[in-house]
């Protein structure tokens, strides 16, 4: 065997890979792809990590014990892939050292004392879902209060781990703002440093964003995930348990989804506050904001928002569907009528706001149909609410299971394309408005940008 791995490291060895990264569609693709894979982890843990105790608690309080079930399959799903997200993580840091070694060198410097926040706040994450999960039979029946504790604590901290990353990332995008001094290569800046481009001007938006994102799309995912156990379910009691779950998914995803609209506008609206008042290149001009409008022509990230506007759409849409499916359950049907009609406004208004009649009459038509889109699925929302008490579960129709996984789908790549749409508004800078920290065109390891 130690014959066959020096074998096997003999010729690793001899492999140019000079070219490898190029050839699989460059530096910027390969690390993007992998950073896409662990926030598709991430997010799902950090919104199962804030949901389980909060729906422990509503079921506590309630008397309702399939809450306690559902919570425990979430914390029991970030146990089981916690450690796929975290190898992606490791993996996508070793290619930022690797190929940005003097960004990343230089980021890791100037936040240091959050960054070390950051992991502190990880490790007490770990400790309350590892304690709030092994320690499930006994405590959450003896004494539930200091369970659901630990389950908020496993929350609470992988919230303020994603809020320090979110001022990390939102400081590349904006480069700080004006007031902001610009990061180098050197010894570790100050906490007040640190502190000021933490809170550059898009990052109060972007937390919010996150926050309610990472409670929206994981909440289509859990429906997504319930339509699918109920198809493998064997009993009564089971398939109830999963159509149950499919409605609390779909209502969970829409409310926070409602408010992504207004929250996605105010981080469009901060990048265009952030727009540097001195550019330093044509590349900067307009700031991150006129790449992401493509307010000099259109650009791959502008064409990328109008697939993301497409997209959420959809989203809206086919949550319409959902409801007006999933009041079949009721036993006179009640309310399928109100929420046709509430659908049939929310897809017409959606539609007219990607359409090519967007600006017709005037300039912001586009926008007051997503408000109707909005206003018409929140509508939609209070009567399902409404009529939910007297639904009988056990027996959804094969269309609301369709229509639960395609929101699961739908929502996870919206989610990632997004995230994917937002890094590339600040090209050709890995922070913006910085010339030592651009991305470069050729291939590593030679030459490729810091």
């Amino acid at each position: 065997m130690s014959l066959a791995t020096l074998s096997s490291m003999y010729l690793l060895a001899q492999l140019d890979l000079s070219d490898a990264f190029s050839n699989l569609g460059g530096a910027r693709v390969i690390t993007g792809l992998v950073m896409l894979v662990h926030i598709f982890f991430a997010e799902l843990f950090v919104g199962f990590a804030l949901a389980a105790p909060a729906l422990q608690l509503w079921g506590a309080r309630t008397g309702t014990p399939r809450m306690d079930r559902l919570a425990h399959s979430l914390v029991r799903f970030n146990v089981l892939t916690f450690s796929t997200g975290a190898t992606f993580a490791v993996l996508f840091l070793v290619l930022l050292v690797g190929l940005y070694p003097q960004v990343t060198a230089s980021l890791f410097t100037h936040f240091f004392y959050f960054i070390a926040i950051a992991m502190l706040s990880m490790i007490l994450a770990l400790w309350g879902m590892y304690t709030y999960y092994y320690k499930w039979d006994r405590y959450s029946v003896l004494n539930k209060g200091r369970h659901i504790a630990f389950g908020f604590s496993m929350g609470v901290f992988i919230w303020i781990w994603m809020i320090i990353m979110t001022g990390i990332d939102t400081f590349m995008v904006t480069g700080g703002g004006a007031r902001t001094t610009g990061i180098s290569e050197g010894n570790v800046a100050s906490f007040g440093a640190a502190l000021q481009a933490i809170f550059n001007p898009m990052f109060v938006e972007m937390g919010l964003h996150r926050t309610f994102a990472n409670l929206s799309w994981p909440a289509f995912a859990m429906g997504a995930w319930a339509a699918f156990m109920y198809i493998r379910s064997k009993t009564p009691e089971d398939r109830a348990f999963f159509d149950w779950a499919t409605s609390v998914g779909l209502i969970w995803g829409t409310v926070f989804l409602l408010l992504q609209p207004f929250s996605g506008f105010a981080i469009a609206y901060a990048m265009k506050l952030a727009a540097p008042a001195d550019p330093v290149s044509g590349a900067a001009e307009g700031g991150a904001y006129g790449r992401l409008m493509g307010t000099q022509g259109d650009t791959f990230t502008s064409d990328l928002l109008y697939v993301n506007l497409v997209l959420v759409v959809a989203l809206f849409v086919l949550s319409n569907v959902g409801m007006y499916l999933g009041a079949g359950r009721h036993p006179d049907r009640g309310g399928r009528v109100p929420i046709r009609f509430f659908g049939l406004v929310a897809a017409v208004s959606g539609l007219y706001a990607i359409s090519p009649l967007a600006e017709v009459p005037f300039l912001y038509m586009r926008y007051i149909m997503l408000l109707v889109m909005v206003l018409a699925t929140l509508g939609a929302l209070v009567t399902y609410l409404r009529g939910r008490a007297s639904f009988r579960y056990g027996s959804p129709g094969g269309g609301y299971r369709a229509v639960l996984l395609a929101l699961g789908v739908l929502a996870a790549v919206v989610a990632l394309n997004m995230g994917w749409m937002k890094s590339n508004s600040r090209a050709p800078y890995t922070v913006y408005n910085q010339p030592g920290y651009t991305v470069e065109s050729s291939s590593p390891p030679t030459g490729f940008g810091p």
